[in-house]
């Protein structure tokens, strides 16, 4: 093991980006114990996020009554969710158990584009998830004209579309940039900000505009995520039942609650200044808008709606009767 960190030690200090072929992650613990404790935590964390997007996957896929706007912006949530945290967690945890730090040049790249894919297709679908939700409790009568499958499907695909178009032009930016400070990424997963901090020339600041103008952006969605359930709040408090009140306010706020943590974490993290760096509070904020909304996402939307709890009993009840016929089989 040692002299497998001799070529890491001598890879930092590289001098430009063309020599580099791989990039060095940030170490999240220096003890073989505190290393497997860190493993541990992440497998659990990514294994009860797996279980609970794939199972709201399938209870939407498979339920008919679940085919409504709702829960169809509802599964593509589940489904970025899967992609956002399957993007970042296995190779922290891989890199804890296998006690490295390496991640190659195009794996860094690919893990760029592909967090930066699903983090901005996700923050336009809350986007649009919170329209569907106004227009559903302030304006239940257009409902079906405002939100037909065809207008539902537009603005899914505009969401996956400006993602795809928004990580790509970021990746390409970023990995343009000439490094000539280290490999070294003080992340546990390649982040853009981490990677400028190794640019040694002032083309860095074209990738700085742009994470300000998309920051921008971004703040515009939630402010229209905040404008939309400042309305629904409004038409709730004319609701004459103190239960319904009470259901829809329950229901409404820990959605509110997560988009805040995920899209405030997430602006500070990209354009927090130096004086205020540190890197327990960079690893700290990284954690709580590419680990915790993914896993917890699937709590919130499911805590209070029984129609997709009682459908994820029912695919829960399908995988065990098929488990066992599955197991009666193969022992006779």
């Amino acid at each position: 093991m040692e002299g497998a960190r001799v070529p890491h030690a001598q890879s930092e200090q590289m001098s430009n980006s063309s020599s580099i072929t791989q990039f060095l992650l940030l170490a999240l613990a220096d003890t073989r114990e505190l290393q497997l404790l860190h493993f541990g935590l992440f497998l659990g964390i990514y294994l009860a996020a797996l279980l609970a997007n794939g199972l709201i996957i399938g209870a939407i896929a498979c339920d008919h009554h679940l085919h409504t706007p709702m829960y169809f912006f509802l599964l593509n949530l589940a489904l970025l969710d899967l992609g956002s945290i399957s993007t970042t967690v296995p190779k922290a945890m891989a890199n804890s158990f296998w006690d490295t730090r390496a991640i190659s040049y195009a794996g860094c790249a690919a893990q760029v584009f592909f967090f930066v894919f699903c983090a901005a297709t996700e923050v336009y679908l809350l986007t649009v998830m919170s329209y569907d939700r106004y227009v559903a409790i302030c304006k239940p009568l257009h409902y079906g004209t405002l939100l037909g499958s065809r207008a539902c499907v537009h603005m899914a695909a505009a969401a996956w579309g400006s993602g795809f178009l928004y990580a790509l032009l970021h990746t390409a930016n970023t990995f343009s940039l000439p490094l000539c400070q280290g490999n070294a990424v003080g992340q546990f997963f390649c982040e853009i900000p981490q990677i400028l901090k190794l640019s040694c020339s002032d083309a860095y600041l074209r990738e700085l505009g742009l994470l300000i103008l998309s920051a921008l952006l971004v703040f515009g969605c939630f402010v229209f995520i905040v404008l939309s359930y400042v309305q629904i709040f409004r038409a709730v408090l004319r609701i004459p039942s103190e239960q319904g009140r009470h259901k829809a306010f329950s229901t409404c706020l820990p959605h509110l609650a997560v988009v805040s943590l995920f899209i405030s974490t997430g602006i500070f993290s990209h354009l927090k200044p130096p004086s205020i760096t540190s890197p327990s509070l960079d690893l700290v904020m990284a954690v709580l808008y590419s680990v915790v909304p993914p896993a917890v996402n699937p709590l919130i939307y499911s805590m209070r709606n029984q129609e997709l709890k009682e459908s994820i009993r029912k695919v829960i009840y399908w995988m065990f009767v098929n488990v066992d016929k599955f197991s009666i089989t193969v022992h006779k």
